[in-house]
Formats: C-alpha cells, sequence, structure tokens
C-alpha cells in the first residue's frame, strides 16, 4: 500500500470514530473527544482514555486502552490486529463498551 492509500485509509478510520462518538454523545454517552493531528483522544466520564493514532512509517493505527496497547494493519480489505488478528473496530467497540460502561458500537 502507498503512503496515499494508508493515509486515506487511516483518515476514514479517524473520521468514523468521530462520527460514533459524536452520535453516542446525542444519547445516553458523555465522551469527550479530541483530536490533535492524527491522534484521537477519547475520555469517558469515569476519567478513563482510549487513544486512537496513526502510525505512518508502519503504515499501522494503534489503539491504547485499559486493556493495553494494540497495533493495526489492513490486511484484505480490513485493519487487524497484528497479534489476534481482531478487526479494529471490533475491538475498539469492546474496549470503549468496558471503559464507558455502557454499549456503543464502532463501525466504518
Amino acid at each position: 500500500m502507498s503512503d496515499t492509500e494508508y493515509l486515506a485509509r487511516a483518515e476514514a478510520v479517524l473520521a468514523a470514530v468521530e462520527r460514533t462518538v459524536d452520535a453516542a454523545n446525542d444519547g445516553d454517552h458523555d465522551i469527550d473527544l479530541e483530536r490533535n493531528g492524527s491522534v484521537l483522544t477519547l475520555t469517558f466520564e469515569n476519567g478513563s482514555k482510549i487513544i486512537v493514532n496513526l502510525q505512518p512509517p508502519m503504515k499501522e493505527l494503534w489503539i491504547a486502552a485499559k486493556a493495553g496497547g494494540f497495533h493495526y494493519r489492513f490486511v484484505d480489505g480490513e485493519w487487524r490486529d497484528t497479534r489476534t488478528g481482531t478487526e479494529f473496530f471490533a475491538a475498539l467497540t469492546d474496549y470503549a463498551t468496558q471503559q464507558a460502561g455502557l454499549p456503543i458500537t464502532f463501525s466504518a
């Protein structure tokens, strides 16, 4: 994948995360979302955070959550955990639901 393709795909993921948080905040959630360049920080009511950021040199997306740090690479049309193969949005859904204490579903 070229650098241009990586950036387009990765930025689309960040935009999808932002849309999901905005929609969740229209409902029962109160998630603070801050974007600083290619880093998204989600802060939940309990003060816990999830950080999603781009890693252009490695062509990866990274998630830092209470559950740990996770690296995702674009494989066969999806962002997959480099260790477990878990899909990015499924994993983010699990981590955010755990930290928010309310269900929240992320998708492309």
